[in-house]
């Protein structure tokens, strides 16, 4: 990282360092460049350093906005975002970010102040007073630090950037006492993170894992978060040449084009799909926890060997039982087939562009390479396997479908899409709208929170300048965080937000309707849309057809600031 300049500290004697400068010294010396918060009273000391250590700051409009608008930055960069909040409250407004961080695998730095080290266990009613806001955080994240003197804050910096490079991605929050902010004491060097690797996969464990999928007659793979560094890998290596079909998590979309003659995408809380899988004599799993989340129900049981490759050593112990446990990154693991192993010959698959010379070895001549010839039987197995997901919901999805096809001619195939917990995203853009390696799809999966999609764009769309980003939302959702729009109209960035809007939380009135109950407390007083983002500094029009969306879109991504578009449903 190199060294890091020492600006002189106002408000300490010469020669000393805050507690507030050496926590932004040491966010600087881990790379961080940008950070997310609002200002208040008690982290005053910390906003001081952020200019002279050369950080950015966005300014969202409320702190969970921070924390969504943080986890787009590290979904889109790979690298860590960073949550600036004061005390009390403001801590606990992006708690429900550090829930999505942990649950979705997002490294996630919550950095807050807290009451002073000597201040007593009873009340006393000090601003912004809480029991305990490590216990609070504790329960959400990784682990929450609260350092008991400067010195110990930037190991407590270190302690998280480590998490994030060697270990699973989680969020961390560190608590920094406003007595600490404010002390000084004369520097040391920066603590740095470990620069240790991750974990690679054992050879044998490799080998035996490639015996297994060289002997499978009916393989198939399902890639998660962790699959999204390694999609050549899983693409030519994997899929391809064993003529495996692949299924993708919510957070694995991608990963493999969803228009590849072997992806049916998003597909495992299909009931088809979850059939399907049963029947396979081999399952590839990575970077999956095969939960719940993935298949919208109690996870099905698996009759084949399962293959599982996770970073995360608790995953080989959770849900269905391992018969070939790797313990390693997903991108190293996968790429070991083709560098750690004799090289006895090589299997190619015709009319896949780009992968003539691809090698892996050992499978070369058997069977089921064979079939991984058939590119014909492959499509068709897929498109068959298609049909029977989107068979089974073709009447609830068909009012998005002709929606989401418009918006995909649009955009390029780089963009950036975030969308909400919404029924039109869920049930809609997650199976029908297609994503390949070179874009991205960020939705908040294994929380499930709400109003993720508007402030995970704008994030997104800062972190990468050069792409278009776009947000999908229900109008519940969005209402979570609309006051977002201002933050999207202050930076000036090209932002389309579509919204469909069918006048409230609509999973939940389908749900009290199939309990034979009368839907309550679901329905929304009709809301403006479109003029808020007017009043907000943005700009917004409404939608009643697929063309003037795509019109609308087509507007939108040449025009700065945000652009709401309301698609209107019909309430059912």
């Amino acid at each position: 990282m190199g060294t890091v300049a020492e600006p002189v500290s106002r408000g300490a004697d010469d020669g000393l360092l805050t507690g507030g400068q050496a926590l932004v010294r040491a966010l600087r010396a881990h790379g961080v460049t940008q950070v997310f918060g609002i200002p208040g009273t008690h982290n005053l000391e910390i906003y001081r350093h952020l200019p002279a250590y050369g950080i950015a700051h966005v300014t969202p409009r409320h702190e969970q906005g921070a924390g969504y608008a943080a986890d787009g930055y590290a979904r889109v960069t790979g690298r860590p975002g960073v949550v600036l909040t004061t005390t009390g409250p403001a801590l606990l407004n992006a708690a429900a970010a550090v829930g999505e961080a942990y649950a979705d695998s997002v490294p996630l730095l919550v950095v807050s102040p807290g009451m002073p080290l000597g201040h007593p266990r009873p009340a006393t009613g000090a601003l912004h007073e809480m029991r305990s806001q490590t216990d609070a955080l504790r329960g959400i994240a990784a682990f929450s630090h609260r350092a008991s003197s400067v010195a110990e804050i930037d190991a407590a910096v270190a302690r998280a950037f480590t998490l994030f490079r060697t270990r699973r991605p989680r969020p961390a929050h560190i608590e920094v006492p406003l007595d600490r902010l404010a002390a000084a004491q004369a520097p040391g060097p920066v603590r740095r993170a470990s620069s240790t690797a991750r974990p690679t996969p054992a050879p044998e464990a490799v080998r035996r894992a490639v015996t297994v999928l060289c002997g499978a007659r009916r393989p198939a793979l399902v890639l998660g978060g962790a699959a999204v560094g390694a999609r050549a890998q899983c693409r030519h290596a994997l899929a391809e040449l064993l003529g495996a079909p692949v299924v993708t998590t919510a957070a694995g979309k991608g990963t493999v084009a969803e228009t590849h003659p072997l992806s049916p995408g998003v597909s495992l809380h299909s009931p088809a799909v979850q059939k399907w899988l049963a029947t396979r004599d081999v399952v590839l799993a990575v970077g999956t926890e095969l939960s719940e989340s993935d298949f919208w129900t109690v996870p099905p049981p698996l009759d084949g060997t399962l293959v599982r490759v996770d970073l995360d050593p608790d995953q080989m112990y959770a849900g269905a039982v391992v018969d070939v446990p790797l313990v390693a990154d997903a991108r190293l693991t996968l790429e070991a087939p083709l560098t750690d192993l004799p090289d006895d010959g090589h299997a190619r698959v015709p009319e896949f562009a780009g992968n003539a010379c691809t090698r892996v070895a050992g499978l070369s001549g058997n069977a089921h390479t064979r079939v991984a010839d058939d590119v014909a039987a492959l499509r068709a197995a897929r498109d068959a396997e298609t049909a029977a997901r989107d068979a089974e919901t073709a009447a609830r999805d068909a009012r998005w479908i002709p929606y989401l096809r418009a918006i995909r001619e649009v955009p390029a195939a780089d963009a950036v899409v975030t969308s909400d917990s919404a029924q039109c995203c869920y049930y809609g853009a997650l199976p029908h709208f297609p994503v390949g390696p070179e874009g991205r799809y960020l939705h908040p999966t294994g929380f499930g929170t709400l109003g993720y999609a508007l402030p995970a764009a704008i994030r997104a769309e800062v972190a990468a300048p050069h792409r278009q980003v776009l947000a999908l939302s229900g109008d519940g959702g969005l209402q979570f965080t609309v006051q977002e729009l201002a933050s999207a109209a202050q930076l000036r960035l090209p932002l389309p937000i579509v919204v469909f809007d069918d006048g409230g939380y609509g999973e939940t009135r389908d749900e009290m309707r199939a309990r034979g109950d009368v839907p309550t407390a679901v329905d929304l007083a009709p809301v403006d849309l479109p003029a808020l983002a007017r009043a907000y500094g943005g700009h917004g029009t409404r939608a009643c057809d697929p063309a003037a969306l795509a019109r609308a879109l087509t507007e939108a991504l040449d025009r700065p600031g945000p652009t709401l578009i309301t698609v209107p449903e019909e309430t059912p």
